[in-house]
């Protein structure tokens, strides 16, 4: 009897029973309520919505927060298996969970008053209130601190004036994460509710990748907040790129739950796929070809494992996470295309996964770090030498 594919180097056996049983809840709602609709919904470019507040019951929104706050104070594992199931349904998915769970409610949990977290983490758990995270700018993407937006102090707060872009769930938000300078050039971070005067938003309709997730554009134009709109816990850029760090903990983890599905779509493939009288499987170059994306699947399952043994041990650092996205997205990038072509013709249309997953995480190759740039922090933590 063949090995488990999905688990072939017995990977389960690190995990704890309450770990598996997050990770198999998470996978029968994926296979029950995503994979049916979400081929559609990729094509028509729309979030699922209904998905919402399912997610929110099975508690995917927030888990690793303390119960105080409507979280569950899961494990650092719990979650990152949380994101790979959700991911082998649709990194749009995972990606809507991600913004929501480690930018925006880890931002307002690490950064911001006791009277604010009682205010938004609760609703946000419940999936009753969306955050988005405003860093990215058009002209401001792998260098976040060369933002221009502007937070004016002024006797009644602050007045932020300036424009982001590439923000997930940003038409879709109650509340915005947004990251401004001040007039000192210092970093701050604030939280700007939906309906502002000022603060208004718009949909990015021409992605032909993460088409199943809402990207947008967010406009502040002289939008005042008080002071108690402010997350007082912010010390510069420092800060917003730690919630990212967060944040490319469950990329590493989600983008293996895509290439875990691209292979078991791959094997099935070409067990039935019947060419020149045999199965497509019982070709030699077929099963080099499922070797080498099983060989990218297992070590990306053992980085994400050992990732988040680190984490638990309170001994993760930017660079363990940045080696982690870095090589976990791109080899699941890989996978995607060796499935899309062991698929042939049919590779291309959304009735298979391999076309989705693959232009998908063509994105995810580039957000929140773009293979280079982690390429150079980790360097940078190798060497002692900035070559930004």
């Amino acid at each position: 009897m063949p090995n488990n594919p999905m688990d072939y180097y017995l990977i389960d056996e690190m995990f704890s029973a309450d770990e598996r049983a997050v990770r198999d809840t998470v996978r029968k709602f994926v296979d029950r309520e995503v994979k049916p609709i979400i081929g559609e919904a990729w094509l028509k470019g729309e979030f699922p919505m209904p998905l919402i507040p399912k997610m929110a019951e099975l508690g995917l929104f927030g888990s690793t927060l303390p119960e105080e706050y409507g979280g569950a104070g899961l494990s650092p594992i719990a979650y990152g298996l949380m994101m790979q199931e959700l991911e082998r349904g649709d990194s749009g998915l995972r990606s809507f969970a991600s913004v929501q769970s480690s930018l925006s409610m880890f931002a307002i949990y690490k950064f911001g008053t006791e009277e604010q977290r009682r205010r938004w983490l609760p609703q946000m758990t419940a999936g009753k209130v969306i955050g988005c995270y405003g860093l990215t700018e058009p002209d401001a993407g792998s260098d976040p601190g060369a933002m221009i937006t502007r937070a004016r102090k002024t006797d009644k707060g602050w007045v932020l004036s300036g424009v982001k872009r590439w923000i997930t769930n940003g038409t879709l938000a109650g509340v915005a994460v947004v990251w401004a300078k001040d007039e000192d050039g210092q970093i701050q971070g604030f939280l700007v509710e939906k309906g502002q005067p000022g603060f208004t938003t718009k949909d990015m309709k021409t992605k032909v990748s993460m088409r199943a997730s809402i990207t947008s554009e967010l406009y502040l134009d002289g939008v005042e907040v008080p002071e108690a709109s402010r997350l007082p816990g912010v010390k510069g850029l420092g800060s917003a790129l730690s919630c990212l760090t967060e944040a490319r903990y469950g990329i590493a983890w989600g983008v293996v739950g895509a290439a875990m599905d691209c292979l078991k779509e791959a094997i099935d493939y070409t067990a039935t796929r019947t060419v020149f009288g045999q199965p497509l499987a019982a070709k030699q170059l077929t099963q080099e070809r499922l070797t080498d994306m099983l060989a990218r699947v297992v070590g990306g399952q053992l980085l994400a494992a050992r990732l988040g043994q680190i984490k638990a041990a309170g001994k993760l650092t930017y660079a363990h996470v940045s080696l982690a996205k870095r090589e976990n997205v791109r080899r699941s990038l890989e996978v995607a295309r060796m499935d899309r072509e062991l698929l042939g013709a049919n590779g291309i249309t959304t009735e298979y996964n391999a076309i989705r997953h693959m232009v998908n995480l063509e994105t995810v190759d580039t957000y929140e770090g773009a293979y280079e740039v982690h390429s150079l922090i980790v360097g940078r933590d190798l060497t002692g030498q900035a070559a930004f």
